[in-house]
């Protein structure tokens, strides 16, 4: 059941981004989004230094890779393949500093450690919630930062009739706040700041800035 659940939630995704991408031209949407993420990079106040080696997990396509001009990225979403063909907005080649995976976060391989790890908007889209987040502490470099954005619930009520219901097609994984914490501490890291980014009745949408302590 929650392997189908993560195919329909793939195929809505898909769909979703045509649907979406249609009505916005290219420049003015990628210019757009490359300004939303260096705001929030900067409400975040994570700095990322020359040097840093980057992995954008669940990239999408449009994700925070697209301001990294000049840094060594990685880049990963299953989906990639299907966005090169299927979206106009986005083209590999236009970001050379950037290596594109097609392929799940919990399959990506990879003996590479990253000063830096972003998981923007994704990590309740993944296939295997549990393998997602041991992969996203593996890669990331001891005193590394891991950055991880989510949808988190608000009320347990919902929480339990999201669950069992696709209430919320495109994510399969309905947690709360206290929950995707407790899942980065119990793989050593520590908390060092939760941001709430934005409010709404059934999900507020948090940052949580992890550093890897082990």
């Amino acid at each position: 059941m929650a392997k189908l659940r993560w195919k329909i939630a793939q195929a809505a995704e898909i769909r979703w981004w045509q649907s979406y991408l249609a009505k916005r031209s290219k420049p003015d949407y990628l210019s757009w989004k490359k300004d939303y993420w260096q705001k929030l990079l900067d409400k975040l106040k994570v700095p990322v230094n020359p040097s840093d080696q980057i992995l954008d997990a669940g990239c999408g396509p449009a994700g925070i890779f697209m301001i990294f001009s000049g840094l060594e990225v990685d880049a990963v979403d299953p989906l990639l393949d299907d966005y090169a063909v299927k979206l106009e907005h986005f083209q590999p080649h236009e970001y050379p500093w950037t290596a594109f995976h097609s392929v799940g976060l919990e399959h990506y391989d990879t003996a590479k450690k990253y000063d830096k790890v972003f998981c923007l908007n994704a990590i309740n889209h993944v296939e295997d919630l549990d393998q997602s987040f041991d992969r996203l502490v593996e890669l990331t470099k001891p005193g590394g930062m891991l950055i991880v954005s989510i949808d988190a619930h608000n009320h347990q009520w919902l929480k339990k009739i999201f669950r069992l219901l696709p209430g919320d097609i495109l994510h399969p994984h309905q947690y709360d706040l206290s929950e995707y914490e407790e899942m980065l501490k119990q793989r050593g890291c520590e908390i060092e700041s939760t941001l709430l980014i934005d409010e709404a009745r059934i999900f507020n949408y948090y940052t949580l800035i992890a550093k890897k302590v082990v």
